[in-house]
């Protein structure tokens, strides 16, 4: 592991959501640190948890946006710091970018002040597709979806 970077900031009008999870005995392997596909698995519930916060849950999104869901395409971590059973670590999360019909997140997971992870997921805007009954297809994204994480200019 390397030296943790300095803490990004998001730009200012961005809606960033914090939760602090921590780290239970199930969570780790046997050298007693946190197994990394569970930090993956850490990712996608602060993804829902953002959604939520800014009034879309996703029973309500997937109902109200005819969608199946918005589906990690891509996702990379960088790993700093180790997490071990026990520590209370917090994750921040934001919509780094919105394209036409996916979006970057933005994942800094802190061990205190230090950054212990930085990672990011692509996700797509996806629901059914008509010519393939089992597919799925990407949709745009409404403005509405993408205004809600904006956060008014004071």
């Amino acid at each position: 592991m390397s030296q943790p970077p300095p803490r990004e900031s998001p730009p200012g009008n961005v809606f960033v959501n914090r939760r602090e999870v921590r780290i239970e005995w199930g969570d780790c392997d046997p050298a007693n640190i946190v197994f990394y596909p569970r930090y993956f698995a850490f990712f996608d519930a602060s993804t829902a948890y953002l959604f939520e916060a800014v009034g879309l849950p996703k029973a309500q999104m997937v109902k109200t946006y005819d969608i199946i869901g918005i589906p990690i395409v891509d996702t990379s971590a960088k790993f700093f710091i180790p997490s071990r059973f026990g520590d209370r670590v917090v994750i921040e999360t934001y919509v780094k970018e919105w394209r036409r019909s996916s979006f970057s997140v933005s994942h800094t997971l802190l061990r205190g002040d230090e950054v212990a992870i930085q990672a990011q997921e692509i996700r797509v805007w996806a629901g059914k597709d008509p010519e393939r009954p089992e597919g799925i297809r990407a949709r745009a994204i409404p403005a509405e979806v993408a205004d809600k994480f904006t956060m008014p200019t004071p």
